[in-house]
């Protein structure tokens, strides 16, 4: 199942008032799915910490939700970001990926809490996209910078994968041996 697309997104969180981007959902939506949170009906109360927020019933944001459980659970790690298109300024993009970092880590923090079992490939991880979390994309650059955000953008989404294989996944195996 592929994800949404961003102007799909972006037209489902328009009357729900929500001031984020596509991109901030889907990673705190990743974050909260990493950490081993239930992708329930109130995955958005619960991935907002707000239980005031509205149910989600828009397609668009089912899919998304639907789209990335599988796709992190994926043996093929088909596991995608949300980020704008190429057509983006690269200084947008890297804004958006650090955007959707700080997200995760939130998401991450509110499933996870902080007792999570992690291993030390998975601390540094999730200290690296804490730190990316809190940095600012530079105007535009050149081929080199593009490649750049291309290898940045591969390792958030490998250090997702990892930190849902620590978290999520072995949680579930966990309970299977008890």
């Amino acid at each position: 199942m592929q994800l949404p697309a961003w102007e799909e997104i972006e037209a489902a969180l328009a009357p729900l008032g929500l001031a984020l981007s596509p991109a901030e959902l889907h990673g705190a939506l990743s974050g909260w799915l990493a950490g081993g949170g239930d992708p329930g009906e109130d995955w958005l109360a619960r991935v907002l910490a707000d239980d005031a927020a509205p149910r989600p019933d828009a397609h668009a944001l089912r899919q998304l939700r639907d789209a990335t459980a599988r796709s992190m659970e994926d043996r093929d790690l088909d596991f995608r970001l949300m980020l704008p298109g190429d057509e983006a300024t690269l200084e947008v993009r890297g804004n958006a990926l650090f955007d959707w970092c700080k997200a995760f880590v939130g998401g991450f923090g509110l499933a996870a809490g902080g007792s999570a079992r992690l291993s030390e490939d998975g601390e540094e991880a999730l200290e690296d996209l804490s730190r990316l979390a809190a940095a600012e994309a530079q105007s535009d650059g050149d081929e080199e910078d593009e490649a750049a955000f291309a290898e940045l953008e591969e390792f958030v989404r490998i250090a997702a994968l990892l930190l849902h294989g620590d978290c999520a996944m072995a949680q579930r195996h966990r309970q299977r041996l008890h």
